[in-house]
């Protein structure tokens, strides 16, 4: 028996064909659509976080590294000079091995390393209006002689500043008029400096009262950091520009 298909049911089911797949294609263009905008908009999202992250934490390096670095002061002070003020540091010698060291405003005067100390006193000139090195000069106190140190002594002009260290033995050969125009320079220890004392001292010529840059130490076997010397003295400090 034969079945005899209507022709406008079978073109029903062509057209009815033909509208799902024309329906699967528009979803799968919109559903590729969506997946294509959501991995850019992704990636966007993605690159301006990491932007944003990376800024942020290069903004954070920076401030760490702002806040953790100490600053540096003239010649190492712990703290800067007001206006009108000369920054210094110096040490003493180191028994009889290592040279007195002298800074004044980031400038090294004397030093090892320059190879302008020795043993004895040595000492800086400095003009007390433009902070400019005049001089510098050592003596020997053990076995040279106290006669070229009083006459220099002499010759330093009114407004000098005067920079003073010892390196091993600084006093034996010191005598009273020595020690008097020493003390004329601002310094009350000279008075009672020893054999092998440590002492570092600031001053000028001219100055009408006792300088408050000075230390003095007592060569003391009981007490010596090395054996028959003391120890190392050190110093910092602001010295007053000279005005007039």
């Amino acid at each position: 028996m034969y079945c005899i298909q209507n022709p406008s049911t079978g073109a029903a089911k062509k057209q009815a064909e033909r509208m799902r797949v024309a329906g699967f294609v528009k979803l799968s263009v919109v559903v590729v659509g969506f997946v294509l905008a959501f991995y850019v908009a992704s990636q966007v999202f993605e690159f301006k976080m990491d932007a944003s992250l990376g800024n942020m934490f290069a903004r954070s390096a920076v401030s760490h590294s702002h806040s953790t670095k100490p600053p540096r002061y003239k010649c190492g002070l712990s703290k800067p000079c007001p206006e009108k003020h000369f920054a210094f540091k110096m040490t003493s010698g180191a028994a009889s091995v290592v040279g007195p060291k002298m800074c004044l405003e980031d400038n090294m005067l004397m030093s090892g390393v320059k190879n302008n100390v020795g043993r004895g006193l040595n000492l800086a000139l400095v003009n007390g209006k433009t902070g400019e090195l005049m001089d510098t000069r050592f003596y020997d106190m053990w076995g040279g002689d106290v006669k070229p140190l009083i006459e220099f002594l002499k010759t330093i002009q009114d407004g000098t500043v005067v920079l003073i260290a010892s390196f091993d033995d600084s006093a034996t050969k010191l005598n009273d008029e020595a020690r008097k125009l020493l003390g004329e320079l601002g310094s009350t220890s000279v008075a009672t400096l020893g054999f092998r004392d440590n002492w570092i001292f600031v001053g000028g010529k001219g100055i009408k009262t006792k300088s408050p840059f000075e230390q003095h130490i007592k060569n003391n076997k009981d007490t010596n950091k090395y054996e028959g010397w003391p120890e190392v003295l050190e110093m910092e400090g602001c010295i007053p520009q000279r005005s007039d």
